[in-house]
């Protein structure tokens, strides 16, 4: 039976050339999920970079967290995040190298994902 909540769909294209826009999506999905939806965040091309382990601990600007922190809290908060399976293929990124939390998935997944979603945004 599918949920009655509204579903959002974050998009990460971006890597860790561009940290600036490494952490939008996590901070919009974890509001999200504190608004009562349910939240996924999407990797693909260059933005299975920041799931493999050791880069997202090397990613801090101001006074934020480090993006690692960010990343746990919004796991812990119930966001689901997948990495694209052929973009993992493409760097030559194995699974063994994402950190945990981090369901690997294809292109008919997040093509489910965006028919499924209510909303679609993508960084």
């Amino acid at each position: 039976m599918m949920s009655d909540k509204k579903r959002m769909l974050y998009v990460q294209t971006s890597g860790m050339d561009t940290p600036e826009r490494l952490y939008a999506p996590f901070i919009l999905s974890m509001t999200a999920v504190a608004m009562g939806m349910e939240a996924s965040v999407y990797f693909l091309i260059k933005g299975i970079t920041v799931l493999k382990k050791g880069e997202a601990e090397k990613v801090k600007i101001g006074a934020f967290p480090t993006l690692k922190e960010v990343m746990d809290q919004a796991i812990k908060a119930g966001v689901k995040l997948y990495a694209c399976s052929q973009s993992c293929e493409l760097l030559g990124m194995p699974k063994a190298d994402l950190v945990s939390g981090v369901s690997v998935a294809g292109a008919a997944t997040l093509n489910d994902l965006v028919l499924e979603s209510d909303g679609v945004l993508y960084f």
